[in-house]
């Protein structure tokens, strides 16, 4: 099992979840974040003063997703926040050791 924690655009987020639902991934974590890349940030005016936002809205997305699955999960997120534009994301891919349902006491694949 892996974990993929995505950093995507936000209006991208709808897009990137049929993508995933469509692979068969079946459960997503959203969060909304702010950090900037290679971009750096940009300025804005605001009442006539000109400042400097560094830090960008984004969207993290995370998932355990079976081994088998991953590939085609990664696709997926690749494909689903493309625009082709600086600030478009990244995706890590983590290993899970362990996983357990609250609920049930299901363990590894049964609880994801």
């Amino acid at each position: 099992m892996k974990l993929i924690t995505s950093i995507i655009k936000p209006f991208k987020l709808d897009e990137v979840r049929e993508a995933l639902a469509e692979v068969g991934v079946t459960g997503l974590t959203v969060t909304e974040v702010k950090g900037f890349g290679r971009q750096k940030g940009h300025t804005e005016l605001y009442r006539g003063a000109e400042y400097v936002v560094d830090f960008l809205p984004k969207v993290k997305v995370e998932a355990v997703v079976p081994g088998d699955r991953v590939e085609a999960a990664l696709e997926a997120i690749t494909k689903a926040a493309h625009t082709g534009k600086i600030g478009d994301g990244k995706i890590f891919v983590t290993a899970v050791e362990q996983v357990i349902r609250i609920r049930t006491g299901e363990t590894d694949e049964a609880a994801v």
